[in-house]
């Protein structure tokens, strides 16, 4: 399987988890090393989009394709277990909660959860504590410009 990763070229281009744990995000605190990725470019764009404006729109951003050998077992996240404001902005700790104890479960590689963003689509957190983690490649990358008619 492919997956989709959106990211500055300021930031080394590299699978560690490092910038999330610095931060938090939706599905981890600080703290917590996951990368996060997207299920196809689009979404990709669209998880990136949401926090830039056109004057704060950088330049150097890169897309990233990153592969998932098959036998790679992906925990597909009941959204059933959800909180129903799990998908507000600011992210709350309920799902940062959820993301720091799968990840210090460490029983998967890769965790599929629902976007916050785009309604029916997913994302998925790779974990680089697992043992699997380092099968897991970046196996292309390409400068990425942002169309500008995207902040209009």
């Amino acid at each position: 399987m492919e997956v989709f990763r959106l990211q500055n070229k300021k930031f080394p281009i590299e699978l560690s988890g490092k910038g999330a744990s610095m931060t938090g995000a939706r599905w981890n605190s600080k703290g917590t090393e996951v990368v996060y990725t997207a299920q196809n470019r689009a979404l990709a764009m669209a998880e990136v989009v949401v926090h830039l404006t056109l004057s704060t729109l950088p330049k150097g951003f890169c897309m990233i394709t990153i592969f998932i050998p098959d036998d790679v077992l992906i925990l597909n996240f009941d959204t059933q277990k959800l909180p129903s404001d799990w998908n507000v902005f600011p992210e709350n700790a309920p799902t940062q909660k959820i993301g720091d104890e799968l990840i210090r479960q460490n029983e998967f590689a890769v965790i599929k959860v629902p976007s916050a963003v785009v309604k029916g689509e997913f994302n998925y957190m790779l974990n680089p504590h697992h043992k699997d983690f380092e099968r897991i490649k970046i196996i292309h990358q390409e400068d990425f410009p942002f169309d500008k008619r995207i902040f209009k």
